[in-house]
């Protein structure tokens, strides 16, 4: 698989704002915090065009009952992956419904995950929720706020995701677990540079 990747454009910020309204319209009744996150959330460099969302919720009871109301068209909640990853709900947005991708809004624990919905052309936006404030929480929230003040580290990773792109990958988690090094090494260092700061 060929990942699609782009240059830097500023259209992501729009993009994030658009599905960030349609988000809060169906989680009204929580109290709840959408952040953008990832490189399309980083001035300047390149990435999948796909928008990552950090939904941090107060309490584990509102995590659980997300997928209950995060119910759009064309989003499929990925139940599969709360085995490996216990503490986040995720979710994908698509350019398509479910009706007309011919598929389910949910990928249960045991079940595979059809083919269509591997397509990163088809692919919206990539929601990760969390209880506000845990360690995946912050996580994402300073890696996001380091890179975007640190011009080293986010040329480094720039180069890093260049020379990734042009290999092909089995899936999008296949070109994750490529960046694996080079984001826990910068991850840490984020983490404590951010809680210094809010101190």
């Amino acid at each position: 698989m060929i990942l699609p990747f782009e240059t830097y454009n500023p259209l992501w910020k729009q993009q994030f704002e658009e599905i960030k309204i349609e988000i809060e319209n169906v989680l009204k009744t929580f109290p709840i915090q959408i952040d953008h996150i990832g490189s399309t959330s980083v001035n300047g460099i390149s990435a999948k065009p796909i928008i990552d969302i950090q939904l941090g919720v107060e309490t584990e009871e509102y995590l659980d009952k997300i997928p209950e109301f995060l119910k759009l068209p064309n989003v499929v909640y990925y139940e599969k992956y709360n085995q490996e990853m216990p503490t986040r709900r995720f979710f994908v947005m698509f350019k398509q419904s479910t009706e007309e991708m011919n598929t389910s809004s949910i990928i249960k624990l045991d079940e595979e995950i059809p083919a269509v919905l591997q397509n990163h052309n088809l692919r919206l936006a990539h929601i990760h929720a969390f209880v506000k404030d845990s360690e995946e929480w912050i996580r994402h929230i300073a890696f996001r706020d380091y890179l975007r003040t640190n011009d080293q580290v986010k040329n480094e990773y720039q180069i890093l995701k260049e020379k990734l792109v042009k290999n092909e990958w089995k899936d999008g988690n296949e070109y994750n677990e490529a960046k694996d090094d080079f984001l826990k090494r910068y991850e840490k260092i984020a983490v404590n540079w951010y809680q210094n700061k809010n101190i």
